[in-house]
């Protein structure tokens, strides 16, 4: 099955090592500690692997050696990225840079008084614009949309040593509660963001292609803004050399009511994003059902 299982891997003991190092030797130095976290992942995270593998030869068509390296180089990447949310969030903002790309679409958004939509994926860390948002003054209008299947021992823990996000959480409820939360949020002229590219099982959803295959993404997020008439927004916010990052916004003209035609430009936005950035998009599942079929053949 290609759906997320809603859970992240993680313990608190690794938590508490890479802060140690990020609060004390730097974070240059948690780097260099999680070259060998991520040769351990890369000898060890066989579905992720063949995740990867599919991901990297068959939809990015990279040669057999850079897709085999690529999984080392993912998780890699990934780690660095975490290891600067924990920075940036434990006090350490000034250590890094940061480049805006369409801020003034959020701005020209909630201008209009009635809301917006953002739509991301796992892809970077949209989360981390929070502490950067702050520069600007809209941070505490943003509401992310998330499910809250995270390990609660790793969030309290670090809960303790963080300074909290000024991103606000709506939390995905089975008795659908959330959609009021989101309706308030649109009400008070706040921006909800929604990650389009995971589905949890037993949810609706719609089919489009991405880099060449067909594959399923979560209905809700395109529903909901094909529907309302408050503006849409594309953003991703992505790792650059050292410790800088860019903030993408694109606004996105949504025929109302037809959330297929928004399904097909978020796909054609985020192709563009993944093979700008192929490193950096995070979903070590079965996301095209590749080896689900393979092992049905």
């Amino acid at each position: 099955m290609s759906q997320w299982k809603g859970q992240s891997k993680g313990s608190v003991l690794g938590y508490r090592i890479f802060v140690f190092c990020i609060q004390r030797l730097g974070i240059r130095t948690a780097y260099l500690l999680l070259v060998f976290v991520a040769f351990y992942y890369f000898l060890t995270a066989w579905n992720s692997n063949r995740s990867l593998y599919f991901y990297l030869r068959h939809r990015l068509k990279y040669p057999l050696l850079s897709t085999i390296v690529g999984f080392y180089r993912s998780y890699f990447t990934f780690g660095k990225i975490l290891i600067d949310k924990t920075a940036i969030s434990a006090g350490l903002r000034s250590k890094f840079s940061y480049e805006f790309d369409g801020i003034e679409i959020l701005k020209s958004a909630l201008e209009k008084k009635n809301g917006g939509i953002l739509l991301s994926a796992h892809i970077g860390n949209f989360e981390i614009a929070s502490y950067f948002l702050e520069d600007i003054n809209i941070e505490n209008q943003i509401n992310l949309v998330i499910s809250d299947r995270e390990h609660q021992a790793i969030k309290s823990y670090l809960s303790k040593v963080a300074r909290k996000s000024a991103i606000k959480f709506i939390v995905i409820q089975e008795d659908l509660s959330h959609v009021f939360a989101i309706n308030e949020a649109l009400t008070n002229n706040e921006l909800i963001v929604f990650t389009g590219d995971r589905y949890l099982e037993g949810s609706k959803t719609l089919s489009a292609d991405l880099l060449g295959k067909n594959t399923e993404f979560p209905a809700g997020p395109f529903l909901i803004a094909s529907r309302l008439k408050v503006p849409v927004v594309f953003v991703y916010v992505m790792k650059e050399p050292k410790l800088h990052y860019h903030l993408y916004a694109r606004e996105v003209e949504v025929k109302h009511r037809d959330a297929q035609a928004l399904l097909h430009q978020y796909c054609q936005s985020l192709s563009y994003m993944i093979k700008k950035h192929p490193l950096q998009w995070f979903n070590f599942y079965d996301f095209w059902k590749d080896y689900s079929e393979e092992n049905q053949r």
